[in-house]
């Protein structure tokens, strides 16, 4: 390492420390501003429904018409020759089949959802206000502090 490298370091790790402890502070006292705290609650409530919605609702819904769709070749003569067989069997059949049709399909409807439910919270983490609003401190923090710091700040 040279004598360069260590300076470079050793002027880092202080700039770096104030800006997270400036960040924690920052953070600590928005945590107790009311409004914020009642934000971070409805983007929560809005974030968890939007991602159940779409799980539970648009994939299973459109992977039950879709799939169906395709085996007909794109041909809604054709899907509705295969599948009006398929529903009088089961308008014909006893209850207790009926029954286990239903929950047969409610369990791929739950398992589908959740799949893509778990897959969504992978692609779309949600976004805290907390966060939103920190960083947005921190950047007029760095305009208004940019002139103790060396260059690289």
């Amino acid at each position: 390492m040279t004598d360069e490298t260590t300076k470079t370091k050793a002027i880092d790790a202080p700039e770096v420390a104030a800006w997270w402890a400036e960040r924690r502070q920052y953070l600590k006292r928005i945590r107790k501003v009311p409004e914020i705290r009642q934000k971070f609650w409805r983007e929560v409530g809005v974030y968890l429904l939007r991602r159940i919605l779409w799980s539970y609702g648009f994939f299973p819904v459109f992977i039950a018409f879709w799939f169906p769709f395709v085996m007909a070749s794109f041909n809604p003569v054709v899907l509705a020759t295969d599948m009006i067989p398929i529903l009088q069997g089961f308008i014909d059949s006893n209850p207790e089949q009926q029954a286990t049709t239903i929950s047969t399909l409610m369990i791929a409807w739950f398992s589908i959802g959740t799949f893509f439910l778990v897959f969504d919270f992978v692609l779309t983490p949600f976004r805290s206000p907390y966060q939103y609003e920190a960083d947005v401190y921190m950047k007029s923090w760095e305009q208004l502090n940019h002139d103790q710091f060396p260059d690289k700040m």
